[in-house]
């Protein structure tokens, strides 16, 4: 993006704080959440949890099977709640070697009118009935995109990989390709990435925002880590724009590149090792 000022043609080298508050204070407005404790990722992991992943039955039940006395590690049984395992490690529930369920990592290009959740009471169509058959293993959305909202959607069953990409301390980016009722102003650019006040009173910062070319303003390109609900409706919304089509083009450096709309793929071994390490 160009633009001057008119402060002899060219643009200042720093942003200004907004005007009548102390960049002190305003800065204050994006202080980053602690948000919940960060998964350790380690190689050990907890028995009911391990039981519960190859389908036995819910970790809840899992505790129960463990204090009755009927799961064994390598030959010794376990009564101890909170009992980890590592890799290797024998495990046996009524004396039948339990299989670890394997990891599984699916992309889909989420349609318009479905919903991200695992089934609907109300009957609508939902983003997981797209990817159902993709594996055996039951994967989970990690994130949302609301009903209207198209693009990548990632599932899996990796739950330390989902909650790292859901932490608001990991600040995984995501790009959208906004089209908006109206043409952009240009000082509402400076807006979205100076932060913009949501109506729930918190502010939001978009890392980077640019017109897309040939579109008369109404369509953008604009990349952010915040994982707020409908934030970016929201941000518009607050600027006095309607978002009339949304679509996320790029999820935690995945791109939509050979997946149509409507479609899944598996994440091949070195995306998985991306996501791990980013």
């Amino acid at each position: 993006m160009s633009g001057k000022d008119n402060n002899g043609g060219k643009r200042p080298q720093k942003r200004l704080a907004a005007k009548g508050k102390p960049k002190q204070q305003q800065d204050q407005r994006f202080k980053k959440r602690k948000g919940d404790p960060l998964p350790s990722f380690s190689e050990e992991v907890r028995l009911n949890k391990f039981i519960a992943n190859a389908g036995i039955c819910s970790r809840r039940e899992a505790d129960v099977l463990i204090a009755t006395g009927v799961v064994e590690v390598n030959g010794k049984t376990i009564t101890e709640m909170g009992y980890k395992i590592k890799p290797g490690d024998e495990v046996r529930y009524d004396g039948q070697l339990i299989q670890s369920e394997k990891k599984q990592y699916v992309l889909l290009n989420k349609p318009k009118n479905f919903i991200t959740t695992m089934d609907d009471p109300q009957g609508r169509k939902t983003a997981y009935e797209l990817v159902a058959k993709a594996c055996k293993e039951r994967i989970y959305p990690v994130g949302r995109l609301d009903r209207n909202t198209t693009g990548l959607l990632l599932f899996t069953n990796d739950g330390d990989l989902a909650k790292k990409l859901t932490h608001p301390r990991y600040e995984v980016a995501k790009i959208y390709h906004v089209t908006i009722d109206k043409p952009l102003d240009v000082e509402d650019i400076n807006k979205l990435m100076e932060g913009v006040e949501l109506d729930d009173g918190s502010y939001v910062k978009a890392d980077e925002v640019k017109i897309i070319p040939d579109t008369r303003n109404r369509e953008i390109g604009i990349e952010i880590h915040s994982g707020k609900n409908r934030v970016v409706r929201r941000m518009f919304d607050a600027l006095a724009y309607t978002v009339v089509k949304l679509d996320r083009v790029k999820f935690a450096g995945l791109t939509k590149k050979d997946l149509p709309r409507g479609t899944f793929r598996h994440l091949t071994e070195k995306e998985v090792a991306f996501l791990k390490m980013s």
